[in-house]
């Protein structure tokens, strides 16, 4: 019987040059030791990811395309749009990004040799959450930790183009940055209202709009829980919807996420939804895993129940 073929998928640049030491002389000769029947693909500009996955699902050979990204959330972020058929892939992760925020509330190991271990031997998967976020003009993007509009859209912005971003994450201070830009965008915002339709419900009006995040996992934006109810396995949506509370009240406030007790500030409600409507009055940044394209001010998201198979 032919052997199955794991397609190893790197980001070598993961936490700033790491990753791929950690391939040469942690997980490749564990794979070569064990027998294992792969294959190593490395990006090495901006798309290579998306492109990598395209061609390994592309293969006709293959019944299951047995995938394993090394990297942080937006080297899967990159990966899940180049598959074509979410139903013939089987999905493993191995995290050595800066956030890695999608493994905080999963059973994934943060030891790569252990993360690849369970990869391998396991018996079975687990279907799980993807959203999609549509634009206004019909452009979408997936996503599988959160997506998000407004001021945590715009740190996401500014922090991936900031070239103190790579300096702290190699001395182990990467999350300075997320905190620095932070506060500059806190103040740098400007009042934006906005209308949420929840599953074709009536409108939900809000004056003034910080940021709405729709959350398939508890955490993003490096250890924010902004969902402490979110569920990957649900079919559901969780939103964080902050808005109408004064910006000193947000500073009061935001620290408290790291724990999940935001909600008890009035102006920062949740909700949960299968599918999203929001219209701002303004455009403003948009986020998919912390990865950010374009301004826009109409989006749609959506919850795909358990539309992907994966390794945990």
């Amino acid at each position: 019987m032919e052997k199955a073929v794991y397609h190893f998928i790197l980001n070598p640049v993961s936490r700033s040059g790491k990753g791929r030491k950690l391939w040469d002389t942690v997980i490749e000769p564990y794979l070569q030791a064990s027998g294992v029947c792969y294959e190593a693909h490395f990006s090495s500009r901006a798309g290579d990811i998306t492109r990598l996955t395209e061609e390994i699902c592309s293969g006709a050979s293959e019944a299951l395309h047995r995938i394993v990204i090394l990297g942080g959330d937006g080297t899967i972020d990159e990966a899940l749009q180049g598959i074509t058929d979410l139903s013939r892939v089987a999905l493993g992760y191995i995290p050595i990004g800066s956030g890695n925020d999608l493994t905080r509330d999963m059973p994934i190991s943060g030891n790569p040799l252990r993360a690849l271990r369970r990869i391998l031997e396991a018996e079975s998967t687990t279907a799980v959450d993807i959203g999609v976020t549509t634009y206004g003009d019909g452009v979408s993007h997936r996503f599988i930790v959160s997506s998000g509009i407004g001021f945590d859209a715009a740190v996401c912005e500014e922090t991936n183009r900031s070239d103190m971003k790579g300096f702290l994450n190699r001395i182990g201070l990467g999350k300075l940055t997320y905190l620095g830009i932070a506060l500059k965008q806190l103040f740098a915002s400007r009042a934006v209202s906005c209308e949420i339709r929840l599953d074709g419900g009536d409108p939900i009006s809000i004056k003034t709009i910080l940021f709405v995040a729709f959350m398939n996992h508890m955490y993003e934006g490096g250890g924010f829980k902004f969902a402490p109810r979110a569920d990957y396995c649900d079919g559901l949506l969780d939103l964080c919807v902050v808005g109408d509370l004064s910006k000193a009240l947000i500073l009061v406030a935001l620290p408290t996420a790291f724990f999940g007790k935001h909600y008890m500030f009035p102006g920062i409600t949740a909700y949960r939804a299968e599918k999203v409507e929001i219209q701002t009055s303004a455009p403003l940044w948009v986020h998919t895993d912390g990865e950010v394209a374009r301004r826009n001010d109409r989006l749609t998201v959506i919850c795909q129940r358990r539309a992907l198979q994966m390794y945990i």
